[in-house]
């Protein structure tokens, strides 16, 4: 199920000016009505403006697909990757999707309406700061972010299981056909690297993955026992690997940036409302990835 593997380096009508900024979202959460407030408010500066939305869109399929509709009759090209939350099977569920199903079932929805996904060629930016490959990647998490002291990830689990942080990814994210969580990131990672491998090498790269790629940004989790369910190492070169010019994640609901070996790593989250209601946000939201020119926020967060 794909459409090659290669960079898409000639799509002409979707190639941004060099008034275009790259700019980036992540965890909407859009079942919350104030999150979908501010998804109807959200606006590009420019047309030319790309949006990469680094997962959590929703829960349910129609609620990604509303989400995402939204964002695509905005931008001019965005970029999508899945969150765990996506990958979800509630019990009301009407699409009684799980697992790999689910992940296929949304990127057959984003290719309906013109969203690229993981699965897709990759797309090169032209635009401010360009120009550079964007990598959506989808690639889940295996347990090796283990907090002080863990020694296994049973003993990891049983220490976050006493400390009431469990995600609730144990009870709702299947990973069927796969054994394992992590047996299915295994099988995500072998799939990615060869495609990565196969990088043009005269250009750099904007790696963007709902979990982090890198360790650092977990240091201030409140409860370092979540780390688990927060990537893998087998990532942590890879922003070194394949040139990355920046990183883009969510999940942690911490925006920040963070460089890491001289590369931001952008945490571009929304999060609940009862955070961006209580925290303050970054500067400017969506996200500039790239160059360093000012960019009118789009939307107005209440803090």
């Amino acid at each position: 199920m794909g459409r090659g593997h290669h960079v898409d380096a000639t799509d002409a009508p979707l190639s941004p000016s060099r008034d275009g900024r790259l700019l980036a979202v992540s965890d909407l959460h859009v079942r919350h009505e104030q999150n979908r407030d501010i998804v109807r408010n959200l606006r590009p500066g420019s047309p030319d403006d790309w949006l990469l939305v680094a997962g959590d869109v929703g829960e349910s399929v129609a609620d990604v697909t509303w989400a995402l509709k939204q964002l695509r009759d905005r931008f001019a090209r965005v970029i999508w990757v899945p969150g765990n939350h996506e990958l979800w099977t509630a019990p009301d569920d009407p699409e009684e999707l799980g697992g790999e199903r689910k992940y296929r079932h949304l990127v057959d929805v984003c290719r309906t309406l013109g969203i690229d996904t993981p699965e897709d060629p990759y797309p090169v930016w032209h635009g401010a700061g360009g120009p550079a490959v964007i990598v959506p990647l989808f690639l889940l998490y295996d347990y090796s972010f283990r907090p002080p002291g863990a020694f296994s990830k049973a003993h990891a689990l049983r220490l976050a299981d006493e400390a009431g942080v469990v995600c609730t990814d144990e009870f709702l994210l299947s990973p069927a056909p796969y054994p394992s969580r992590e047996a299915w990131c295994r099988a995500r990672i072998a799939e990615t690297l060869p495609r990565l491998d196969a990088l043009p090498d005269g250009l750099p790269t904007v790696l963007v993955n709902h979990f982090p790629l890198v360790r650092d940004p977990l240091h201030i989790l409140r409860h370092p026992e979540f780390a688990l369910w927060c990537g893998t190492t087998a990532t942590a070169d890879w922003h070194l690997r394949y040139r990355a010019a920046a990183v883009v994640y969510g999940h942690l609901h911490i925006p920040r940036t963070l460089r890491c070996d001289g590369v931001p790593h952008h945490e571009v989250s929304l999060g609940y409302p009862r955070e961006w209601q209580r925290f303050p946000r970054p500067a400017q939201w969506p996200v500039p990835v790239l160059g360093s020119s000012p960019v009118a926020a789009p939307v107005t967060i209440p803090s």
